[in-house]
């Protein structure tokens, strides 16, 4: 892995101050998403790892910033960072919040970026209005109108596009995107299940949960026949996911050898934790399922060393003369 200094110059980035931003991104990152971070810094072309950071970074801060607060204030919230988002986008100035001062120049680098990040923002309501789904088809709206925007941000680094492919190529990787980050979502939504019942709120559609004959105050407040239930539940919605993740299957072959072994590690990561979760069943009522952390490091390590000699059999870099070229 190289150093984080080599790794802004190699994506071009040797202002002092263009280093501080994108160094205090990656302190954010790393410590909300210390799987992801590790993934990025070892498998990807160093090139892209600023580029990424800076758009996972601009994700999280939209979610924490509409995620707090009463109705009104979240779309409040959400108006003003939109606002300023787009005008840090426009003209970034001297006193701009330090994530969207390194969102707009990640945005001048990539300007394929700029529709993305507008996306995402008009999708952003969904959250802000979010108070559970009454349907699977809502369930489906907001993961095409607001997850899979939000996962593009990142995943778009790593398009074929971003690498000389087709437009067939194109549309087969965003239909791939949209299983695996559905599935993504299903998996997290039963994860959470003991913390968002205790809020109120579960992610799981009320048809189903009527299904059951659950509620989510069961869920707050599990009996032995609540984890019954709860574990029919789960192998049903952990079906559905499955059938996602299924679906995403070719995603690493749709994007070039120097991005695969990132692509496949976000896929087989997603096939442990959903199993995890499977395994967890009813008990998800108690808490979230974790991975066994010598699972996670051995998939790292795997895509580490295909990365490794990808690297060394393609020394012309692809990704990398897109990346120079500001695609």
């Amino acid at each position: 892995m190289p150093t984080w200094k080599k790794t802004l110059r190699a994506a071009g980035i040797r202002r002092a101050d263009l280093h501080a931003d994108y160094s205090r991104q990656r302190d954010l990152v790393k410590a909300f998403a210390k799987k992801e971070y590790l993934a990025v810094r070892l498998l990807l072309p160093p090139a892209l790892h600023p580029p990424v950071i800076a758009a996972v970074a601009f994700m999280h801060a939209t979610d924490e910033l509409i995620d707090t607060g009463d109705a009104a204030d979240r779309k409040n919230a959400l108006a003003q960072w939109a606002e300023a988002t787009r005008a840090a986008l426009g003209e970034p100035a001297a006193g701009t919040d330090a994530t969207l001062r390194t969102l707009a120049d990640t945005v001048t680098r990539h300007p394929g970026l700029r529709p993305r990040v507008e996306a995402f923002l008009t999708g952003a309501h969904l959250d802000v209005d979010y108070t559970g789904f009454r349907s699977e088809e809502q369930l489906q709206e907001y993961v095409t109108g607001y997850s899979l925007p939000a996962f593009m941000l990142m995943a778009g680094f790593v398009a074929p596009a971003c690498t000389r492919g087709t437009h067939g190529d194109q549309a087969a990787f965003e239909a791939g995107c949209r299983a695996l980050i559905e599935s993504m979502q299903r998996v997290d939504w039963l994860d959470d299940l003991a913390e968002d019942a205790a809020n109120g709120v579960v992610g799981v559609p009320q048809q189903d949960l009527d299904r059951h004959q659950l509620t989510v105050a069961d869920i707050a407040q599990p009996t032995d026949s609540t984890r019954r239930s709860l574990a029919e539940l789960v192998q049903e919605q952990t079906a559905l996911a499955q059938d996602q993740l299924r679906a995403a299957g070719r995603l690493p072959q749709l994007v070039a050898p120097a991005t695969q072994p990132f692509v496949t590690a976000l896929c087989r990561l997603q096939h442990l934790k959903l199993a995890a979760v499977r395994q967890a069943g009813g008990d998800l009522a108690d808490g979230g399922a974790e991975v066994a952390l010598p699972a996670v490091l051995r998939t790292l390590i795997r895509q580490y060393r295909a990365a490794s000699r990808t690297r060394t059999l393609a020394p012309q870099d692809p990704v990398q003369d897109a990346v120079v070229a500001g695609t």
